[in-house]
């Protein structure tokens, strides 16, 4: 005990003999000034010259400006822009080249106003770049949760209106960002990733406001599509696209709680109709995968969903295929023209499907209608269809279900 005594004694002596030492030295050096807070750098001139984003600017762009997703509201996905032709093609050289440090998929358009591009990538990240030369304006990256079930780490782009930037996170928040500083302005939560939720979309931006929808198909989610006020990210409406019981399509669903699980994910960004004020969302997949598993037709899986962007009322429908079960989904945006069937114009809804037909359908103010749908590549499931609703007449043997394989194409 005596030596452990006097071990301590010396730890004492030293600690203090260092505390002294300490103090002395503070004593002949004055304390260090406290930091001056970092200045934030300087707007670069092409962001201090932005220019808002008005819902008519939506409407109708300008030639150069690629404002969403599918660049306007019909979904049409094209450029007027002439300058590059089948003559001088050829002859395009590289300009600038930039690495985004992520390796998965990029399946973002770059989303241009007035020669400034916005680029999602995979990893959370939102880059704003000088189109002319390929410089980065301001970088947005938000981790995401180790503990996410992400089966796709995409993002397919961004909305703008008004000075904001909007960005579907991959763990399902919608956030809002300054157009440019890239810094946050608000972000709230649409679903809960750790419920199997996960967001790939771009926004869309249409009467007002903000509209996303989840992915989540195969981890037993219930779709739905979601507006929030682009201001306050406040929730304006919700319609879920698998009904409860007592909602309208709740009778194609089997008794009990497969409702609350049944799929119908919205991953692609939907079209949108000024004139009728509607707006047009495709759903994936019914829950669990196999048919045989959810008896009935499963509304509003595998559909296009007609939508009022006031309220998210269901106004109308088509199901291309009654309770899926070959994983087709039919998630991307109708395309919003109009065409000429039996002698008279009819404002279309044209959709290019995973079933491998092409669907010639009728948009009005309360209800799809079924035109035509013809098949474009070699597709033995269907042996028909029904002249006046489309509905598909279905080789059973051609319908995987639970423990029974099928063959199809």
């Amino acid at each position: 005990m005596p030596g452990k005594v006097r071990h301590c004694r010396i730890i004492i002596a030293a600690a203090l003999a260092l505390g002294l030492s300490a103090l002395t030295a503070s004593a002949q050096k004055p304390l260090a000034p406290l930091p001056v807070p970092e200045t934030p750098p300087p707007i670069p001139p092409i962001l201090q010259s932005y220019k808002p984003v008005t819902a008519e600017r939506l409407k109708k762009p300008e030639d150069g400006d690629w404002l969403m997703y599918r660049r306007t509201y019909d979904s049409w996905g094209y450029s007027p822009l002439s300058q590059i032709t089948t003559e001088n093609v050829s002859r395009l050289k590289p300009v600038w080249s930039l690495a985004s440090a992520q390796v998965e998929g990029h399946e973002a358009p770059p989303i241009v106003n007035n020669g400034v591009m916005f680029v999602a990538t995979p990893g959370n990240q939102l880059l704003a770049m000088d189109a002319k030369k390929g410089d980065i304006l301001w970088r947005f990256k938000r981790p995401i949760p180790e503990d996410i079930n992400l089966l796709h780490p995409t993002s397919r782009g961004v909305a703008l209106l008004g000075d904001k930037v909007y960005f579907a996170a991959a763990d399902a928040v919608l956030i809002a960002l300054d157009a440019k500083t890239g810094n946050e302005v608000w972000k709230t939560t649409v679903e809960d990733y750790t419920h199997g939720y996960y967001m790939t979309l771009a926004p869309l931006i249409a009467d007002g406001k903000v509209i996303v929808g989840a992915s989540g198909g195969e981890f037993g989610v219930r779709g739905s599509v979601e507006a929030f006020d682009p201001e306050t990210g406040n929730q304006v409406w919700k319609t879920y696209m698998v009904p409860a019981p007592g909602e309208p399509g709740s009778e194609t669903w089997p008794n009990g709680d497969q409702w609350k699980t049944g799929g119908g994910s919205v991953w692609i960004t939907g079209s949108y109709d000024p004139a009728t004020n509607l707006t047009f969302w495709g759903t994936g997949n019914g829950g669990p995968w196999m048919g045989d598993q959810r008896p009935g037709d499963n509304l509003y899986t595998s559909s296009t969903v007609a939508l009022d962007a006031s309220t998210g009322k269901i106004k109308g429908y088509h199901q291309y295929h009654p309770n899926d079960s070959w994983d087709w989904d039919e998630v991307p945006p109708p395309i919003l023209v109009d065409y000429q069937h039996d002698g008279r114009t009819v404002k279309g809804l044209v959709y290019v499907a995973r079933d491998g037909y092409l669907w010639m359908l009728e948009r009005t103010a309360d209800k799809i209608n079924f035109v035509d749908g013809k098949p474009f590549v070699k597709q033995n499931v269907f042996r028909s269809l029904d002249p006046k609703t489309g509905r598909p007449d279905v080789d059973p043997a051609r319908q995987p279900g639970t423990d029974k394989k099928a063959d199809f194409c």
